[in-house]
């Protein structure tokens, strides 16, 4: 590793309960963040409306969980692509790869404390596996990386190492590459797969942070537009509809619309008999995928004539999504750096 530079870099996820007696705090912790439930001059009361959310939900939500294999999965998942990723990049750089949590183990202050006790580094990449910014998910964990690491104590010379952030990755050629062959691979399973709707399920966020200014609907929909354009360049019988929708409401605010389950009767009402749910917006399976989708939206399909329903795994550690997640901590590209990335993909 001699002459190599020493690159920490931190996959920042929201977590999950890594048990069932874990589901309630859990959830704790997801209501109390202010970047999920603004409540601006109330904020006093945001641990009672907390707990009281949390232990409200926590009952279903963990027979949820119980139903997936009584934990989420996503622990698992992410540390795959750690793992892979760390492979990719070892040849150019001497990676520190760390996993931070937002609201599960390993949390924040576990991967700061990795990289202080891995000795002097030359920089951190701070890595959001998220393909979309918002408020909620991006910020949030950006946010609580600078109040723990910056009041870390940092051995080395000049204290904490410089950093650079990955702020999304939503448009970047690689991500999008990885999306068509995972949906190409399911496109197989369908006699005529001209013929199916593509439906594309990204998580809901509340208007409050769209009117905000937060660019995350803008960014899913370009997602959406660059996947379908480069895989009706790859795929003859690439889909000819397609329509865009939002999972994962909570609460009586108003939501990024239309929601999957709405989507999913309108669809049956229309006479559509088979569709392929494309989970845009998550990188690896959880409970969103594997039993709102996969499950719930599965039942709803089926009640509302639709006979062959069928979901597209997330992208994971998939040979491309690493080599795009490789590619974002080596150069920091995003699309509008790489298009003779996008012209060797295509």
């Amino acid at each position: 590793m001699a002459g190599k530079k020493r690159v920490g870099i931190v996959l920042f996820q929201l977590g999950g309960p890594d048990s069932l007696e874990a589901v309630e705090p859990f959830l704790m912790n997801l209501f109390l963040d202010p970047d999920i439930i603004p409540l601006g001059p109330f904020g006093l009361l945001r641990r009672p409306i907390a707990k009281l959310i949390s232990s409200r939900r926590s009952i279903p939500v963990a027979g949820r969980y119980a139903e997936i294999g009584r934990r989420s999965p996503i622990g698992t998942l992410t540390e795959r692509q750690r793992v892979r990723l760390v492979e990719a990049v070892s040849p150019y750089i001497d990676p520190v790869a760390v996993t931070a949590m937002r609201y599960w183990h390993p949390f924040t202050a576990e991967a700061v404390d990795a990289l202080r006790n891995a000795g002097p580094l030359d920089e951190i990449v701070l890595l959001p596996l998220y393909p979309h910014y918002s408020y909620a998910t991006t910020l949030s964990s950006l946010k609580e990386w600078r109040r723990v690491a910056d009041q870390a104590k940092w051995a080395q010379p000049g204290g904490k190492p410089p950093e650079r952030t990955i702020n999304h990755f939503h448009d970047h050629p690689l991500y999008i590459q990885a999306l068509v062959q995972r949906i190409g691979s399911v496109l197989r399973q369908f006699p005529d797969s001209s013929r199916i709707h593509l439906v594309f399920s990204a998580h809901g966020l509340p208007m409050s942070l769209v009117k905000k200014g937060d660019p995350y609907p803008n960014q899913v929909m370009e997602t959406v537009r660059l996947t379908c354009e480069l895989g009706a360049h790859k795929y003859p019988n690439w889909p000819e509809e397609h329509l865009l929708c939002y999972q994962s409401r909570v609460g009586p605010a108003k939501w990024l619309e239309p929601p999957f389950p709405e989507s999913m009767e309108r669809l049956g009402r229309e006479g559509v008999k088979e569709i392929l749910v494309v989970p845009i917006s998550f990188v690896t399976e959880h409970i969103e995928t594997l039993h709102e989708i996969n499950m719930d939206g599965r039942i709803d399909a089926k009640k509302y004539g639709i006979e062959r329903f069928r979901m597209m795994p997330a992208v994971g550690d998939s040979p491309t999504f690493i080599a795009c997640l490789k590619d974002l901590v080596l150069h920091g590209t995003n699309a509008a750096e790489s298009g003779e990335t996008l012209r060797r993909t295509a």
